[in-house]
């Protein structure tokens, strides 16, 4: 793995933040270094949102993501803005509702249905932040599937863990398929 580096972004109100604190808290279950960060705008809640993980089997010295190896993003302004910062060796998850836009120069590139399961097969639209994890997971093979359950499990609230498994089995679920369709 050496070292990746993932930004999420969105709107505030969709989880952003808390899917890379869970990310970073699976890789140091697994042993690796992690370190996390956030910025969202004065709006907050349904303003822009951006949150970044780097994580490495070293050390990591400067602790910002500089030049993503993984981008994630739910919403088009948030894709608007950080799609054509990305190069080609950057892996993009975007929403299946979203347009790939004009510059955008990374070669592989996600769409899934994330806020569509989340809303319609998990049954609550907050749970995107964890289906979108569990696809994370299943793309970049951060962790194990227990280590990354135990870290949802740390950071949910009290009374939602059934929710949240299922949200994430079903992110995982979502890479399965679109992979065996690749495949295909």
């Amino acid at each position: 793995m050496s070292k990746q580096e993932l930004r999420l972004a969105g709107s505030g109100g969709q989880g952003v933040i808390l899917a890379t604190v869970v990310l970073a808290e699976a890789a140091l279950l697994s042993g690796k270094y992690t370190a996390q960060s956030q910025a969202y705008g004065p709006e907050a809640r349904g303003g822009s949102c951006k949150a970044e993980t780097l994580i490495s089997d070293s050390p990591i010295g400067f602790t910002k993501v500089q030049n993503p190896t993984f981008l994630m993003v739910l919403t088009q302004r948030s894709f608007d803005h950080y799609g054509p910062e990305t190069d080609e060796n950057c892996l993009i998850l975007m929403d299946s509702s979203l347009s790939v836009p004009e510059g955008t120069k990374a070669d592989r590139i996600v769409s899934l249905p994330i806020l569509e399961t989340a809303k319609n097969v998990v049954g609550r639209i907050q749970t995107a932040n964890i289906v979108a994890v569990g696809c994370i997971n299943e793309l970049l093979h951060i962790t194990d599937d227990a280590s990354m359950e135990k870290a949802v499990m740390m950071h949910i609230p009290k009374g939602t863990e059934k929710l949240n498994v299922k949200a994430l089995e079903e992110g995982r679920k979502l890479v399965k398929s679109y992979l065996k369709e690749k495949k295909a």
